[in-house]
């Protein structure tokens, strides 16, 4: 097994500055960032250190993990202490450290890539992220893969800039797709369209964030790694693994201890990637799961309504409540093209994970290839407290602990990586305006319950979704709503405290703050935003890994315009972005009205919502 490296050598110089913090300055975010204008007669290096990266840190890794490679038009060996390559300006990088702080110049062009058929057959041919390819160095690898059949091309697309790697798209068979604040540029639409989605892998800042790297880097002396070799380390790390045989699951696992673990020209051994993973501990792993939930401007598509949701949705359009018709509704939302690119998770219904996509595959197995996070409603509905508790009659406790341990084995046996658990809250006044529900009762009950279920999850190596819904109905302005909300939160945060639940692997799904439907004022998007922001800021613990908005009753339209001026209310100290129902999925219902001759138009006004609610997001985020 042997991988020809395509890219190009750099040269890393780190540059240790003096800790004086004059020559620091302060962004919006509290970040301090190094002041490039600083005088060099009074600001001093005291350290000084080179090492090499771009292709070589992919050789390196490949080569750790016991895969012969080399790097095509160089004899750059890891062995050599002084090896001859390019040294002009563009070969080289910066990194300058201060106060504990890393910052750094890049090359603004990388220096072209020359390619030199190898003498014998290669297995892999890995264009690397150092790589710039010209239109020779194409033609020369179409060339090369011409006559050598048996040769699999990776390649790395660190942007959408070079219309030379056109021709060599169709031909990859794996795409490593580095997407930070970019998309794909529409003249790369045709090609990746023709890509499977189990051959693209993306590679973002927030995944690497989530590798433990970020663009700060604690320093106590030299030896220190910036993301720009993360890059490189993450996806040689997931390639190797791949080569040898690991699961999609092992390789980014591997993938995280080698960017964590990894310093200066010292990635890890195979032998020592597998020993830490022996002992990775589940908690950090569910921690990485909820984060890769939570990956900006991209939502969590809620498709778990009950065997009697559903039947009362099929009911208002005369559909048929069959196994087949139920299928196929949520099969066209799995199938619509490019759903990846718009949702990090789907939360499926029992029945749902047992059934099978158009191409054979079940759904869990058919999402999970698009790069799509699987999960799995838990709850078993609502039950009315008995009369002899301190509840009000009409309200409502959630069934489904007994026998959750056992249900959660199965279905992460079956590939699911999340769950979701709905509790239920109604506004209900008197004559005078006095709350009657909820009750103190009802709330530390539905909380306690909450915390339990979550508890149970992150036991069984599953993200747990708390879901306290205020239930957006009744006779009661936005205060009101927001006075409950916050009471609900408190004690929520309060029972996930009590029951030890890591709130790094918990999400929390909430309802939006604003006036009853029922009341004669309706709360203007601004209204919704501002307070929403204001109860979340002040009662959900910044340690949460992030928040999703449930629609709940509200038009398509006004739940996308209240997302958008909730997230204009930020930042905030977690991700926040929307996991809508009928919010997304009526428009295609009402479209599809049971009838397969409808399925296209029904996608169709599935995406545009997507689309909707994750410009939503963008235009918000930037």
């Amino acid at each position: 097994m042997n991988i020809l490296i395509v890219g190009n050598v750099l040269k890393d110089v780190y540059l240790d500055l003096d800790n004086r913090t004059e020559n620091l300055e302060t962004d919006q975010h509290g970040t301090e960032w190094l002041n490039l204008a600083f005088n060099a007669s009074e600001h001093h290096f005291f350290n000084r250190n080179s090492n090499f990266g771009g292709a070589a840190v992919s050789l390196e890794v490949f080569q750790k993990m016991g895969i012969s490679s080399s790097i095509s038009d160089s004899d750059f060996n890891l062995s050599d202490n002084n090896p001859t390559i390019d040294t002009s300006s563009s070969a080289y990088r910066y990194i300058l450290i201060a106060n504990n702080n890393v910052t750094y110049f890049a090359p603004s062009k990388f220096k072209t890539t020359n390619f030199s058929p190898p003498a014998e057959s290669v297995d892999y041919l890995y264009v690397d992220r150092s790589a710039d390819i010209n239109i020779n160095a194409a033609k020369k690898i179409n060339a090369y893969l011409d006559i050598s059949a048996k040769t699999k091309l990776i390649l790395y697309i660190r942007n959408f800039n070079n219309p030379n790697l056109n021709s060599l798209i169709n031909r990859a068979d794996l795409l490593f797709i580095e997407n930070n604040k970019q998309s794909p540029k529409a003249s790369y639409a045709p090609e990746l369209a023709e890509i499977p989605p189990e051959k693209i892998i993306f590679i973002s800042e927030k995944q690497l964030s989530c590798l433990g790297i970020t663009e700060n880097v604690s320093t106590g002396n030299i030896d220190v790694l910036t993301h720009l070799s993360a890059y490189s380390i993450a996806s040689a790390t997931v390639l190797g693994c791949f080569i040898l045989g690991f699961s999609i699951e092992d390789s980014f696992r591997m993938a995280r201890i080698n960017a964590e673990q990894t310093r200066l020209n010292s990635s890890l051994s195979l032998s020592e990637l597998q020993k830490i993973a022996s002992n990775f501990h589940p908690t950090d792993e569910l921690e990485l799961i909820a984060a890769n939930l939570l990956l900006k401007n991209k939502g969590i598509l809620a498709a778990d309504e009950s065997g009697g949701s559903i039947s009362k949705k099929f009911a208002q359009l005369n559909i048929p409540d069959t196994y087949e018709n139920r299928r196929d509704y949520r099969n066209i939302f799995f199938t619509t093209p490019n759903l990846e690119k718009y949702v990090n998770g789907v939360i499926l219904f029992d029945e749902t994970t047992r059934q099978l996509a158009d191409n054979g595959q079940n759904f869990v197995d058919f999402l999970t290839g698009k790069r799509i996070i699987p999960g799995i409603k838990v709850d078993q509905g609502l039950e009315k407290f008995a009369d002899s508790t301190s509840a009000n009659p009409e309200e409502t406790w959630t069934k489904g602990l007994d026998g959750l341990s056992n249900r959660l084995k199965e279905y992460h046996s079956m590939g699911l990586r999340f769950a979701k658990w709905r509790a239920a809250f109604e506004i209900r006044l008197d004559e005078q305006g006095n709350i009657l529900t909820p009750t103190d009762y009802a709330i530390k009950e539905n909380c306690h319950i909450l915390a339990k279920y979550a508890r149970e999850c992150q036991d069984a190596h599953i993200v747990p979704i708390v879901e306290p819904e205020l239930v957006y109905d009744g006779y009661y302005d936005i205060d009101k709503s927001a006075s409950i909300t916050s009471r609900i939160l408190d004690q929520l945060f309060q029972q996930l405290s009590n029951h030890q639940v890591n709130l790094r692997a918990c999400i929390l799904k909430v309802n939006m703050i604003l006036a009853g439907k029922k009341y004669e004022i309706q709360s203007t998007p601004e209204e919704v935003g501002t307070k929403t922001a204001e109860v979340l800021k002040s009662h959900v613990p910044k340690n949460l890994a992030g928040i999703v908005f449930l629609s709940g009753g509200q038009t398509v339209e006004q739940a996308t315009d209240n997302l958008a001026a909730i997230v204009a209310n930020g930042p905030f100290p977690w991700p926040v972005t929307f996991s809508f129902a009928r919010a997304l999925q009526d428009p295609a219902l009402y479209a599809w009205k049971g009838n397969g001759a409808n399925t296209d138009a029904a996608r169709s006004a599935f995406l545009s919502r997507l689309i909707a609610n994750t410009e939503a997001l963008e235009k918000s985020n930037n």
